[in-house]
């Protein structure tokens, strides 16, 4: 589960926030002038979050090295063609 709280209430109720994310494995958003910014999750998810993104951040590196050669126009015009083409077949595609 996902509470959503304010930087005030969060600040009054850390130790109850804290127990509710280790022993209930929920996340705690806390939102400042009605805006989120920063939250609270459980440490094992924070692990696989930092994992997926280092996976990400070399998948994007591998990416850009792969394409360092061709200039930024023919690739965005590959790009493009690509995002055409897979929303066409999705659009034709039959509905299960």
């Amino acid at each position: 589960m996902i509470t959503q709280t304010s930087a005030v209430t969060f600040r009054q109720n850390l130790g109850e926030m804290l127990n509710q994310v280790q022993y209930r494995h929920d996340s705690v958003v806390i939102n400042k002038d009605g805006k989120p910014v920063a939250a609270l999750v459980d440490a094992r998810l924070f692990e696989r979050i930092r994992r997926m993104q280092a996976r990400f951040d070399a998948l994007c590196q591998r990416i850009e090295a792969g394409f360092a050669t061709v200039p930024e126009s023919e690739g965005m015009e590959e790009i493009e063609a690509a995002v055409a083409l897979e929303r066409s077949v999705h659009r034709t595609a039959p509905q299960r």
